[in-house]
């Protein structure tokens, strides 16, 4: 299982709105330095996940993107599914008329099996608990340079 782009770049920025959650919205400019990741694609990528209810917008001089709920209550099986749709391995774990062998087929439930790992992973992953992570390993005490 891959996930594209969208997903990746997707928590990403979701990462970053968690980040820099509180006073006011972040601008464009600061996720496209901090993210990698174009203007025009964050955009695009906000667009779903403003639809999905995730973010909100505000606009203005001062406007941009900021989380529609606290980072504690999204999940990162929630940005991936609203990007990328769920995350599963084959195209038969969630649409067995795919495949004519579905109903008998033993490397399906393998399947079935990881789809439901990965779920669960991506589940437990609040933005929250990313963003706490993150900051660990920015004040990370090992590291220090002269």
């Amino acid at each position: 299982m891959r996930l594209t782009t969208k997903g990746r770049y997707g928590l990403r920025l979701m990462l970053e709105l968690a980040l820099r959650d509180g006073p006011g919205p972040v601008l464009v400019e600061l996720l496209e330095r901090r993210s990698g990741i174009s203007g025009k694609y964050i955009h695009q990528l906000m667009l779903a996940l403003k639809n999905a209810g995730l973010v909100r917008t505000v606009r203005g001089p001062r406007g941009g993107y900021e989380l529609a709920k606290p980072a504690e209550t999204i999940t990162a099986y929630e940005v991936v599914s609203v990007l990328e749709g769920p995350p599963v391995p084959v195209e038969c774990v969630t649409e067995p008329a795919a495949c004519e062998r579905a109903g008998a087929c033993v490397t399906r439930d393998l399947w079935r099996e990881v789809a439901a790992a990965v779920e669960t992973v991506l589940r437990t992953a609040t933005l929250a608990e990313l963003a706490r992570r993150a900051r660990d390993r920015e004040t990370d005490p090992l590291t220090f340079s002269i």
